[in-house]
């Protein structure tokens, strides 16, 4: 059923028409196609069959269809916004971000989830120290706190040791058991996979200490930046301790050290830039919010868009029962559903319940209290409809585009005494005589699959945020402009890209690379599938892989280079060992696998050259052109690639300053790996080719052509 194709939909008629068509492709006997004819009779009752079978496949409930592609292993990817830390410059005093505070850049609009508090602290100083027989010796990188500057930093040196540190010196630090977040951007290696949980922290341990009263003390950190490998954001716990002023450190200040406790770098590591204190943001814009508040009596609710003066309260007055809806009556004398409110500041509110008064009121349990906030565009447009009760009635939203996790509609209907009750129903949300529907986010449709006891009710937006998916993934290095409400003169910039923003997958998507994943081979066996999971080693820079079979040991070798720092990389012992662990796990049960170091031989070349006139760098370009052609270490040439002579030469030949070739000779260097065939160069399998020593002699035609 997974790998069933929905054809589209036709009529019986239709479905007849085309198989009567069809007959005299198979045979020309039959000729008579009368609804008479008990050929035709047996045809009808077959399409028939067909039809509704088929009608049968294609009316599969989404929930069915979701189902099973759970159950081989492939989940609906949901959609998520995209996730945006920023950096807060010319902070003057202690300054409060509520919850949903807005930032902008150009047209996408960026939230903070919850409430954030800002003050002046800032990085002042950083340091790298090595342990040298003189004693402890400091390099300044402060200059990395410049975002001018893009100059890559050796921190640990060119010989990163167990013991060297990298000191970050603050002018002050979060108090105790606070959280904190660094982002450091660094050169990176293109050719690194992805790192998964097996290679995490691979090349490299960190320990990541605090100076307090007691001296050094290990914080809990998450770092994404493994070890310094690659730019990401370092999350940070203070210890329980309050930090002290370290006297130790090239510039007093707060300090934070990151410490090496192993080190077996394959990269060294380069930083480019750290940016510190950092708070996140998410590209989303709330039209609807939705408070569930667990108090009585007097509530406090922060919200700036409740300056647009549209709020909805509901009470549960019982456990169990459901929400009631409350109306704004500020001074009622009269028994009823009321409550106050009172504008304290831009975006602070108190909601006062006087159940002695009124005679109601919310009893205190959990989220007896809901709060709906409008923006004056929802408003207008916030009912939905009502819930008719037929499968799979869709509805559609006024907007697209929506954020599921986030999404929420309040369902209104009688209760037994014919008042108004209801209830906040999420998406997805399988509970008994419940209303059961499923977000089509980008389409901004709902699909009601169950409508449980909620036949007859009323639909209304009751949570309500936007997205723009993957175009939330903003470069890194631009200011963001906050809205009102925050002091002037504070700038907000962004140190690394937004991630993460993508929209709701479709169910044909997950489909498609359900099918996919069924024709790629898990298991190696051609020479393609064993160089193809090397080169993709979670967390290796593996720049060339060369695979080849020896039928007669039933042994596949593999020839590796390292894209490591090195002009001529050896197979690690580390790589060696990462690598066979994965190819143990996907060969075959009677082949054995052998890895196989890289063989650098060089290429002697010596040329005689007739050139042009008026060209004084002719020896130049042509040895740039040669040395280009010969190096298979940096190009894409592969290992045991074959050397052609006719390729040098041509290369040489078409030159704008080359008049013609006199001479040209191509020999391999000392030490075997390859070997001159005709005037052809053969590497052996595991061979890759580099220039040795070029010699180039230039002629010139006199005036004359002479």
């Amino acid at each position: 059923m997974l790998t069933y194709i929905e054809n589209d939909r036709k009529s019986f008629e239709e479905r007849m028409a085309e198989a009567i068509a069809d007959i005299p492709l198979y045979t020309s006997e039959w000729t008579n196609f009368n609804p008479s004819d008990p050929g035709i009779t047996i045809l009808e009752t077959l399409l028939g069959f067909a039809s509704l079978q088929q009608d049968n496949m294609d009316d599969i409930p989404f929930k069915v269809k979701q189902n099973l592609l759970r159950l081989v292993g492939f989940n609906i990817q949901k959609g998520r916004c995209a996730r945006l830390l920023l950096s807060a410059g010319n902070v003057q005093e202690p300054v409060t971000i509520p919850a949903n505070h807005r930032f902008r850049i150009g047209d996408l609009v960026f939230e903070t989830n919850r409430e954030i508090k800002l003050d002046k602290r800032h990085l002042i100083g950083i340091y790298g120290m090595k342990q040298e027989e003189e004693g402890a010796q400091f390099t300044d990188f402060s200059y990395l706190l410049d975002r001018e500057v893009h100059v890559p930093a050796l921190v640990y040196g060119e010989r990163p040791r167990v013991g060297d540190c990298l000191y970050f010196v603050a002018n002050r630090l979060p108090g105790p058991d606070e959280e904190f977040t660094f982002y450091a951007s660094l050169k990176e290696r293109n050719n690194r996979n992805p790192i998964d949980g097996r290679t995490k922290d691979l090349f490299a341990g960190i320990v990541w200490e605090c100076f307090t009263n007691r001296g050094w003390e290990e914080m809990k950190v998450r770092d994404n930046t493994n070890a310094f490998l690659n730019s990401g954001e370092i999350r940070m716990w203070m210890p329980e301790r309050p930090a002290e002023i370290c006297l130790d450190a090239p510039q007093g200040g707060y300090c934070i050290r990151a410490r090496l406790i192993r080190s077996e770098y394959d990269v060294l590591p380069r930083l480019t830039g750290v940016e510190a204190f950092l708070f996140e943001t998410w590209q989303k814009m709330t039209i609807c919010e939705c408070h569930s508040i667990n108090k009585t009596g007097e509530i406090e609710l922060i919200s700036e868009m409740a300056e647009e003066s549209y709020i909805d309260v509901y009470c549960r007055e019982g456990k169990g029962e459901p929400y009631r809806k409350y109306e704004y009556r500020p001074a009622s004398e009269e028994p009823g559903r009321y409550y106050n409110i009172i504008h304290d500041s831009f975006g602070k509110y108190r909601i006062i319940f006087d159940k002695r008064r009124n005679g109601y009121g919310p009893e205190k349990i959990r989220d007896c209290v809901k709060i709906v906030v409008y923006t004056e565009d929802v408003m207008r447009r916030y009912a939905l409809g009502q819930v008719l009760g037929y499968d799979d009635q869709t509805i559609k939203l006024p907007y697209e585009h929506v954020v599921a996790s986030s999404f929420c509609i309040v369902a209104r209907r009688k209760d037994e005494n014919g008042e108004d009750i209801y209830d906040f129903v999420r998406p997805e949300k399988d509970t008994d005589g419940a209303l059961y529907y499923h977000l089509l986010e980008n389409e901004g449709k709902i699909i009601i699959e169950e409508a449980g006891r909620f036949i007859g009710a009323d639909l209304f937006l009751a949570a309500v945020t936007l997205t723009a998916g993957p175009d939330g993934n903003i470069r890194e290095g631009n200011f963001l402009k906050a809205d009102k409400g925050l002091p002037e003169g504070i700038t907000f910039y962004n140190p690394g890209a937004g991630t993460g923003g993508a929209f709701r997958e479709k169910l044909e998507n997950v489909r498609s690379r359900f099918l996919k994943d069924m024709e790629n081979p898990y298991t190696a066996v051609t020479v393609n599938d064993y160089e193809r999971l090397v080169r993709t080693t979670p967390g290796l820079c593996v720049k060339k892989a060369k695979a080849w079979m020896d039928e007669t040991r039933n042994l596949v070798r593999i020839a590796v280079m390292q894209g490591t720092d090195e002009e001529h990389p050896m197979l690690s012992k580390m790589y060696e060992k990462i690598i066979k662990n994965r190819l143990e796990e996907r060969r075959l049960l009677t082949t054995r696998v052998e890895l196989v170091q890289p063989q650098y031989v060089p290429v002697n070349v010596s040329v005689t050259v007739y050139v042009k006139l008026h060209y004084d760098n002719a020896a130049k370009t042509i040895e740039e052109v040669i040395r280009q052609r010969v190096d298979y270490t940096s190009t894409e040439r592969n290992f045991g690639q074959i050397l052609k002579f006719d390729e040098i030469f041509h290369a040489i030949e078409v030159l704008e300053c080359v008049e013609y070739v006199y001479e040209l000779s191509l020999k391999p260097g000392s030490g075997g790996g390859a070997k001159l065939k005709d005037a052809d160069i053969l590497p052996g399998n595991n061979c890759l080719l580099y220039p040795g020593d070029i010699r180039i002699e230039t002629l010139r035609f006199d005036d004359d052509g002479r």
